[in-house]
């Protein structure tokens, strides 16, 4: 007889199984800690000088030598938000965002999508503030992961054109259609003085453009930024490259590059007949084959 999992049960295996769930996490753990230091800086009536450390840390700067001063912030900034509402709005982004996104490619690229979009988001930022200097004033800074989950909403919806995506009682909408959407907003915002950074938006999106060309072409993007990361990483573990092996049947041997490009091939046309079938049919039409399919495809990311 099965027993029905609880809510903290269902969270403990999406965070075990999924990449954007642990990206979630971190953005919660990071917020709670602003949070909790905001707190004890009212009890000892220092909230001023505690929300100037908070900002050096978490905070990038726009200005380009107060950047060059704390150029951690680039890092951290893409997971610290200090309103509740920021947070949330971003979260609920990701969450949905990342689900799909995890499904269809994997989690790999989905962390190296959100990490290169927020990147670019604050580098759009500082260059901004460089050449439009007149709107910013003397200091300004960026908080948040809009830039990131932009990347993640504008590559799936450019290259997964066909995906459709249905929001509450309304018709299902092709999600290229909603990621314009926000683009144009974005865009149709720059100059306007109401708190959002939108040009650390239109960053992200920037990466997910061209990060959706030629997805599974070694020159693309996020496949360049993945290799300079994990080589970058590999200068400071002594864990051995393994190479690529595949199981078939109870064999396992090396794959060469042609069979490794074949069967990516294989794995990706099978993807896409999978949504085209949720496009026209919905989820819950899949078999447990196809199901089951999809989720060892996010898993083995």
């Amino acid at each position: 007889m099965q027993t029905q999992r609880s809510f903290l049960d269902e969270l403990k295996v999406l965070y075990k199984q999924s990449t954007f769930m642990k990206l979630i996490f971190m953005n919660a753990i990071v917020f709670l800690l602003i949070q909790i230091a905001l707190v004890f800086g009212r009890l000892a009536k220092m909230l001023p000088e505690t929300e100037y450390y908070l900002s050096k840390i978490f905070a990038m700067p726009t200005g380009m030598m107060d950047f060059l001063y704390h150029p951690w912030t680039i890092v951290t900034s893409m997971f610290a938000h200090f309103g509740f509402l920021h947070i949330l709005l971003n979260m609920i982004m990701l969450y949905f965002i990342g689900r799909i996104f995890e499904q269809v490619f994997d989690g790999k690229k989905l962390l190296y999508t959100y990490l290169l979009g927020g990147f670019a988001g604050g580098a759009l930022e500082i260059i901004a503030h460089l050449v439009f200097a007149g709107l910013y004033g003397q200091y300004s800074s960026v908080v948040g992961a809009s830039g990131a989950v932009m990347a993640l909403f504008v590559l799936l919806g450019f290259g997964r054109p066909d995906l459709k995506v249905t929001l509450f009682i309304f018709p299902p909408v092709r999600l290229i259609w909603l990621a314009l959407i926000y683009i144009a907003i974005d865009f149709f915002r720059l100059g306007t003085n109401d708190g959002v950074a939108h040009f650390a938006h239109l960053g992200g999106a920037i990466v997910g453009f061209i990060g959706s060309q030629n997805m599974y072409n070694s020159g693309n993007l996020i496949n360049r930024f993945q290799r300079f990361s994990e080589r970058f990483v590999g200068l400071f573990t002594r864990k051995e490259r393994q190479r690529l092996k595949v199981k078939r049947g109870p064999e396992v041997r090396n794959m060469t590059d042609e069979e490794y490009n074949a069967d990516a091939k294989a794995r990706q046309k099978e993807i896409d007949r999978i949504l085209d079938k949720i496009s026209k049919s919905g989820y819950e039409s899949l078999s447990k084959r196809e199901k089951d399919f999809l989720f060892n495809q996010s898993k083995n990311g």
